[in-house]
């Protein structure tokens, strides 16, 4: 084999993280090849045509809004990412006639709350979304710098007056964080937590650490955003596609297509890759925008210490969402609101209704974490059509996703091959309990499993957030790993698990750090 030059950078995956280091690397005058498995680069940050009953209709697959990238690193990459704002944001409807729109339209939004819920509710959201407000504000710089414990990080960057309120949401329950603002009805309470707090864990009410996951997900800075989560004009593929476009510019190559074996050492250094067709390169330095179980396979637990490979066995947890994206003929009609108020333009949370709301959320999670498949799920709905018509083919179909907050990762005494269908089926008569005609909207439907998220995005173990959220600062997988040379700039580092960028900018310091570069 022909002696080549080593790089300076390889990284391992083109997901979004990997692309803002790579970027910022390149920029810094290091020559970067990234290798991506995939004909696509993203990541879980993709933009398909998913559809062979609706070939033309575009759809983001396997990650749904940006919300959490923040405004600082757009600013620094110097990239420009089209955004909508979903106005409303949420939908909450019931099987009584009840409903709520959250939106900019506060005055309509406080009449929905006095006529539908009660005044007691209007004011703890209010007191909510003002607390909420403070805390990402406070928090915001300390996702672009290196992590640092929970109580470091209060003191450092949290106003005093919020500094215990902030430890405790990050290390309790978020049941605890939410019962003070004394809600009175329990439908909102689980609206706030199933969206915020559960979302992607294996977890519900009563775990502690799903507060810092509800924290997470409400650290909405984008400009125009006023907290809340935005659409991507052209689907969530457009994402890596900008930041693809700054990492080029800037000197970088992306390799797709490009299957990593192993990664390759030298006197316990990490040097660079072999690939799967036998190829080798060498680097000065490898960063790993795999998932971390991916990682340790590919560098061997023979160079890892037996402490590390503790914690990273500790972390794993299999993911149980499941994401059912479907194409539709035209929007659902739901019986509390049946004229067109924009309720289709934001989240769609279908809930259990009745009493004893909680304890159906909770039993949810119970039943799943069975192995069981449950009758009456919690789930978010998207139609980003709605928001983003350039999405639609030329029949004005729609895309629409179910944000099924809690599957078996592997279904007991049977198997996601023989259980999908039908289970899917079960979904749309749930959603058809709101929506009487959903399922004769629905025209066709591409599902992910937690197995498929693995085959397909290529995540092991099909966790969307690589590490549960409620693993917070420092506990997070670290940038730098116990291997000279070898970096991570995976959703499952700091600051955590979703489409942010922040990993990636944070691995790159550490690597222009360590190289005495800054």
């Amino acid at each position: 084999m022909a002696k080549v030059t080593p790089l300076d950078v390889i990284i391992i995956g083109a997901g979004h993280n990997g692309l803002v280091a790579a970027t910022l690397l390149a920029r810094a005058g290091l020559s970067v090849l990234m290798l991506e498995r995939d004909n696509i680069i993203g990541g879980a940050s993709r933009t398909e045509y998913p559809f062979a009953k609706a070939p033309g209709l575009a759809a983001s697959t396997a990650s749904y809004l940006l919300g959490l990238m923040p405004p600082e690193l757009i600013r620094l990459l110097d990239v420009q990412i089209p955004t909508v704002r979903r106005d409303p944001h949420y939908f909450l409807p019931t099987l009584d006639g009840r409903y709520l729109l959250f939106g900019s339209d506060q005055a309509a939004l406080r009449e929905q709350f006095l006529r539908f819920f009660s005044e007691q509710d209007w004011r703890a959201n209010a007191a909510l979304q003002a607390e909420l407000e403070k805390l990402r504000e406070d928090l915001a710089p300390a996702w672009l710098a290196p992590p640092l414990s929970v109580e470091a990080t209060a003191d450092r960057y949290i106003r005093p007056e919020l500094r215990d309120i902030f430890i405790d949401l990050v290390r309790k329950p978020v049941d605890d964080y939410l019962a003070r603002f004394n809600f009175k009805s329990e439908l909102l309470v689980a609206m706030f937590a199933v969206t915020d707090a559960f979302s992607g864990t294996a977890a519900s009410f009563g775990s502690p650490g799903t507060g810092h996951n509800f924290l997470v997900h409400n650290m909405c800075r984008l400009p125009a955003s006023d907290g809340t989560w935005m659409v991507v004009q052209g689907g969530m593929g457009t994402v890596a596609r900008v930041i693809a476009q700054a990492a080029t510019k800037a000197g970088a190559t992306i390799r797709t297509g490009s299957q990593v074996a192993r990664i390759t050492t030298t006197g316990g250094r990490a040097d660079g890759v072999a690939l799967e067709t036998g190829e080798e390169l060498r680097a000065k330095v490898v960063i790993a925008n795999a998932d971390p179980f991916r990682t340790r396979e590919l560098i061997g637990d023979a160079q890892l210490p037996s402490a590390f490979r503790a914690k990273l066995d500790a972390l794993v947890h299999p993911g149980m969402t499941m994401k059912v994206n479907f194409a539709l003929k035209r929007l659902p009609t739901f019986t509390c609101l049946p004229e067109q108020r924009g309720q289709h333009r934001g989240t769609i949370h279908l809930l259990p209704q009745g009493d004893d709301i909680i304890a159906q959320v909770r039993r949810g999670y119970e039943v799943a974490a069975r192995g069981e498949l449950h009758d009456t799920p919690t789930l978010e709905c998207y139609i980003h059509t709605a928001v983003d018509p350039s999405l639609q083919d030329q029949q004005g179909n729609h895309n629409g996703a179910f944000f099924v907050q809690w599957v078996p990762h592997e279904v007991a005494g049977s198997s996601w091959e023989r259980e999908e269908e039908g289970y899917v089926e079960r979904l749309f008569r749930f959603a058809g309990q709101f929506a009487p005609d959903f399922r004769d909207c629905v025209l066709d439907t591409f599902t992910l499993t937690p197995p498929k998220i693995e085959s397909h995005v290529g995540i092991r173990h099909g966790h969307i957030d690589h590490v549960d959220n409620m693993v917070a600062f420092d506990q997070r997988v670290p940038h730098a790993w116990p291997v000279a040379g070898l970096y991570s700039c995976s959703a499952g580092t700091f600051p955590a698990g979703a489409v942010i960028g922040a990993a990636g900018h944070n691995a790159a310091q550490a690597v222009l750090r360590d190289l005495g570069r800054v």
